[in-house]
């Protein structure tokens, strides 16, 4: 493998990235193991952020190498266009297991955004197919993040995301987002107030008709946009409201599945039942892309009902990859047999006080905290939003500590398998790194 500097960074484009900064002073990462990262001089870096919310079981897990390698030896790539491989079943059937069959059926795709354009299209046409093709209408909420594709810059809700490519998909409505700094600062869990907000969803019903609106799609904690967590009772009236006006909900679950709250999903968190639910990064601990749509089985059903022939026109190549497939179902058994959400759990409370202790510095304006996720929000330098907390990003890199930061707020999500002496590392540094904060 190669540890070097590449001889050239002008090729790659990256995303998400400034890439000027960047290759002025680059950051490169060239091995990870456990917990922690190995940059190209040899420094040691916490990784605090389970790489991008997608390593649950830490790097280079043995179990899922080995499995990986197993597969690319045997079966590189198999297409699932009217055919199949084994393990693409497999892994199906382990992941109903997972949601305690909760759910009937999963569509694969190869990334978060996929998955949630392939909800989103399924959505219209679950309603097209019994009869009420016009419910096209799908609501998002401001602030929410559903991947890149267009039909999730179209339900989402950051701005900057959204500014530079157009009008985007028509007949796309936003819920207020939940965020309110003067009545919820420093929550620990769920907040106190707000859960009015879901009442929103019975205004936009009524200006736009409810026989007009086929889904809404939320992320029951926001994750890329600072981690933003629902208050009390908020997604329980969501799913009344859309119960009651036969509109399908669902659940951007890419960043709370796989263990991020300490159980199997959010929706076992929250104890609210989506009629889908996106998923991705966890779903392989990050190692070979994959997402996938869970769907409720009556969705599914709607679809079989039609004359005999492709009852879905939508799929992609790489649909359930054999790398992938292997990937998922060693997850699942390292889930499993090495009883990690039990560990999770028993860190959260370690791991909640410890970010709390964070109050107090200078800059910190609020801390939010549910599972093994937190948000920091900093104040922001006039005129310059955003330069403080990525001030920080670079600080803690130098100082061996991965962070992320989205506008002023550093967010925190790292691999469920840390121990107290991880977090002891990464707040310590963490710690220093805001009290020298310009």
């Amino acid at each position: 493998m190669n540890e070097t500097r590449p001889a050239s960074m002008g090729a790659f484009w990256m995303p998400f990235t400034n890439n000027r900064d960047f290759k002025a002073s680059p950051r490169l990462l060239v091995s990870a193991e456990g917990m922690y990262y190995k940059d190209v001089d040899g420094n040691i870096v916490l990784d605090g952020t389970a790489g991008l919310w997608c390593v649950p079981l830490g790097h280079r897990q043995p179990k899922i190498v080995a499995a990986v390698s197993e597969m690319v030896g045997q079966l590189d790539f198999a297409p699932t266009f009217q055919m199949g491989h084994p393990a693409a079943f497999d892994l199906a059937e382990r992941l109903m297991d997972y949601t305690n069959h909760k759910f009937g059926h999963v569509f694969y795709t190869n990334s978060g955004s996929e998955a949630v354009d392939t909800a989103l299209k399924m959505a219209l046409a679950y309603h097209k197919a019994r009869g009420e093709g016009g419910r096209t209408r799908l609501i998002g909420r401001e602030r929410g993040y559903h991947g890149v594709g267009f039909g999730g810059l179209s339900v989402g809700g950051i701005g900057a995301n959204r500014k530079s490519f157009g009008p985007l998909l028509p007949g796309v409505d936003h819920l207020p987002h939940t965020h309110n700094l003067l009545k919820n600062a420093f929550s620990r869990g769920e907040p106190d107030f707000g859960v009015e907000l879901a009442d929103e969803l019975e205004r936009i019903v009524t200006l736009h008709d409810p026989s007009t609106i086929a889904a809404v799609i939320i992320e029951p904690v926001s994750g890329s946009t600072g981690v933003l967590v629902p208050p009390k009772g908020y997604l329980k009236r969501l799913r009344e409201i859309c119960d009651k006006y036969g509109i399908l909900l669902i659940f951007d679950e890419v960043i709370t599945g796989f263990g991020r709250l300490t159980t199997p999903f959010a929706a076992d968190y929250f104890e609210v039942e989506p009629d889908m639910m996106t998923t991705a990064k966890g779903i392989t601990n990050g190692t070979v892309p994959m997402g996938a749509v869970f769907s409720k089985q009556f969705i599914h059903d709607a679809f079989m009902e039609a004359p005999a022939g492709i009852e879905l026109f939508h799929g992609y190549t790489y649909s359930g990859h054999p790398l992938a497939c292997a990937a998922g179902l060693a997850t699942l058994e390292v889930f499993k047999e090495e009883k990690i959400l039990e560990h999770a759990a028993s860190m959260q409370p370690y791991w909640e006080d410890a970010v709390h202790s964070l109050r107090g510095l200078p800059h910190v304006i609020d801390i939010r905290t549910i599972g093994l996720v937190a948000g920091i929000e900093l104040e922001s330098i006039p005129g310059k939003v955003g330069a403080r907390a990525y001030a920080a990003f670079k600080k803690a890199f130098a100082d061996g500590v991965l962070i992320r930061t989205t506008g002023d707020i550093i967010a925190l999500s790292p691999p469920l398998v840390l121990e107290k002496s991880h977090i002891d590392e990464l707040f310590g540094k963490l710690r220093d790194v805001l009290k020298n904060l310009d």
